[in-house]
């Protein structure tokens, strides 16, 4: 598998599937019907993604969530593969239980811990893009409001404080829970998340982990289209990519 060096139209996009995940078709769906991209489900136990451009880790429940969630999926055969895929600077986005997962397996700083609640959550939150300057977010405005569903019992973000300073700092922090008109509230707050955090970026800004699910919102049949300005952004930014 190698990361993506040139320019293209269509993605080959791989969605990983673990035993418990629950979203890879929605992903699929999304990609392959509604953006027409190159899609192929990528089983857990294969030792390669194959000759793809984009990884996408679904949410669900791998492994039944035991452990923690993403406490068994990272040592999968195929995490070995996307680990050394993101470390030579391919795309991989993790959402909600793909969030988990990256965290774990350590291409993600800090870890996901049950809500605040002890409930777990479902229901549409706002989000406030708080970068563009990554592939996922280059063709959404900074400070713009999304509309997102979120479904999950361990979407709590937590990190020392060093690791959340350098988070600051670093401008990796991509998306926070927000009021509809974007002010930053612990009400907004649907999981307990340190400093209201929905989604990071690693150090080289071409891995994503977010607790939202974007597919669930990326056609206009399911009630709203805000999550395909994450996957439009991606293709965007691989259309603009030149030869390494």
């Amino acid at each position: 598998m190698q990361p993506l060096i040139h320019p293209v139209d269509s993605l080959r996009c791989g969605v990983i599937v673990f035993p418990g995940s629950n979203c890879d078709h929605d992903v699929y769906h999304v990609l392959k019907h509604d953006l027409k991209q190159n899609v192929s489900f990528i089983w857990h136990k294969e030792k390669s993604a194959g000759n793809v451009d984009l990884v996408i880790i679904p949410g669900g429940f791998s492994y039944g969530d035991a452990l923690r969630s993403g406490a068994i999926a990272r040592f999968s055969p195929i995490m070995k593969d996307i680990v050394r895929f993101a470390k030579a600077g391919g795309l991989v986005l993790g959402i909600c239980n793909g969030f988990q997962v990256l965290c774990e397996s350590g291409l993600l700083p800090g870890a996901l811990m049950r809500n605040r609640s002890l409930r777990f959550v479902c229901k549409n939150v706002s989000i406030r893009t708080e970068t563009q300057s990554s592939p996922f977010t280059c063709e959404l405005q900074k400070g713009s409001i999304l509309t997102i569903p979120i479904a999950h019992g361990e979407g709590n973000y937590i990190a020392s404080g060093e690791t959340l300073n350098m988070l600051e700092s670093e401008d990796r922090v991509v998306f926070r829970y927000c009021e509809p008109d974007g002010e930053i509230t612990d009400a907004s707050n649907p999981n307990g998340s340190a400093n209201n955090i929905a989604g990071i970026l690693n150090a080289g800004r071409n891995v994503l982990g977010m607790m939202p699910h974007p597919e669930r919102c990326s056609d206009i049949l399911l009630g709203g289209e805000d999550g395909s300005g994450i996957f439009n952004s991606v293709f965007s930014h691989a259309r603009r990519a030149v030869p390494a």
